[in-house]
């Protein structure tokens, strides 16, 4: 009974955050600023990552916890960097 009920609120919430993600694009494609699609883009890859642990908790496969970590770091890293081009106009700076 309990894994019956857990396996449908993982199911439902794994339908939840794929129609959120749609949302998401529909944010990112549409604007109107530039910084909209940034938010956007960004909450696409926390929803990405949500997917991903819901589908490890679903499996019980460890690796999807791992590819989480991943996309965590790289969604952070490319969140900054589009941070800092939008802000400065450019990622690099040289200093002389």
């Amino acid at each position: 009974m309990v894994e019956q009920l857990t396996a449908m609120v993982i199911n439902g919430a794994l339908v939840l955050v794929a129609g959120l993600c749609l949302l998401c694009g529909y944010r990112v494609i549409r604007g109107p600023t530039v910084p909209d699609r940034v938010v956007g883009l960004d909450t696409i890859a926390t929803n990405v990552i949500a997917i991903a642990m819901l589908f490890a908790l679903k499996t019980d496969r460890g690796l999807f916890v791992t590819v989480s970590i991943v996309l965590a770091i790289i969604g952070f890293l490319s969140t900054v960097t589009v941070a800092k081009y939008v802000t400065e106009g450019d990622i690099m700076t040289r200093r002389g």
